[in-house]
């Protein structure tokens, strides 16, 4: 299939005007590097285009790997993934192949052989939601060595047992980390400062869905929050959650970091995934 530009503009946005298929379709044709400009493949959403170019989609490629999840977002320089939950990020001594980091260099690979991916940074293996990786050093340099002062959101979405005592609030601890690695709340102020904040999104019989925003990234710290307060998030074993669920309920659903390659901030989102509503549509159901 090929297209002639007719009108300056940006990539996806003229191809959506353009092209008499669903969006979600042209998005997949973009990510998966089947479009040409200019018989050169491009699967930056905003690439600038120039009335008089040429676009190829290669409708018949099948050489490029599917994904088994969604990419929100890849250009030269960052991918970003919405990763499902029981998926590490990155190998360790136990499980070395099937992580979130190979499924991602192997997609990339498949479009172009001397393709690199860097993790930038991770989340617990059973918390699903947004991950970036960087398809170059520097980039992934300049993300991880400003990564407090780039990002500008981190929200999450999560299911706890009980109910808050307020409808919005702020948690801050000090945690520190067993041998084990089993994360703890300090009584003093000689672990790492950690500030949660939340609001109630939905209240159930048992359950309640809050909206979490952090403003420091420890570890397990919006799990250890909660369970501290007797509430710990569902699916939590590690934590001290009872109920007998197949995932953890934690989702991290919006991400603002700015990007040095464009020189601006960019918000990554992802929807509340369908196992949250449902799971919140029968605990409430079930105090009427």
């Amino acid at each position: 299939m090929k297209l002639i530009v007719n009108k300056n503009g940006e990539l996806l946005e003229y191809l959506y005007e353009n092209l008499d298929m669903p969006k979600k379709r042209v998005k997949q044709y973009l990510v998966h590097g089947s479009i040409y400009v200019d018989e050169e493949r491009v699967t930056q959403y905003n690439y600038p285009l120039v009335a008089g170019m040429k676009i190829t989609i290669d409708t018949n490629s099948k050489n490029i790997k599917k994904m088994p999840f969604e990419v929100l977002f890849e250009d030269d320089h960052l991918i970003v993934v919405n990763k499902p939950s029981g998926l590490l990020t990155i190998a360790t001594e136990k499980e070395k192949e099937r992580t979130l980091y190979h499924i991602v260099r192997d997609y990339v690979i498949s479009k172009n052989p001397r393709a690199r991916i860097f993790i930038v940074h991770r989340l617990d293996k059973d918390t699903s939601g947004i991950v970036l990786f960087a398809k170059d050093e520097k980039t992934k340099n300049q993300l991880q060595e400003n990564w407090n002062e780039y990002v500008s959101l981190r929200e999450y979405t999560a299911i706890v047992s009980g109910h808050p005592k307020e409808e919005s609030g702020q948690i801050v601890q000090y945690l520190k980390e067993t041998k084990t690695n089993l994360v703890y709340v300090s009584r003093h102020e000689d672990g790492k400062k950690a500030i949660t904040n939340y609001s109630v999104l939905k209240s159930g019989h048992n359950f309640s869905m809050l909206k979490v925003i952090i403003e420091t990234g420890r570890k397990n710290q919006i799990r250890v929050a909660f369970s501290s307060k007797k509430m710990p998030v569902v699916g939590d074993k590690k934590y001290g959650d009872k109920n007998k669920v197949n995932r953890l309920f934690l989702h991290a659903n919006r991400l603002k970091v700015y990007y040095p390659a464009i020189k601006k901030d960019i918000l990554f989102e992802t929807s509340i995934p369908n196992e949250f509503k449902k799971f919140m549509d029968h605990d409430y159901k079930s105090c009427q």
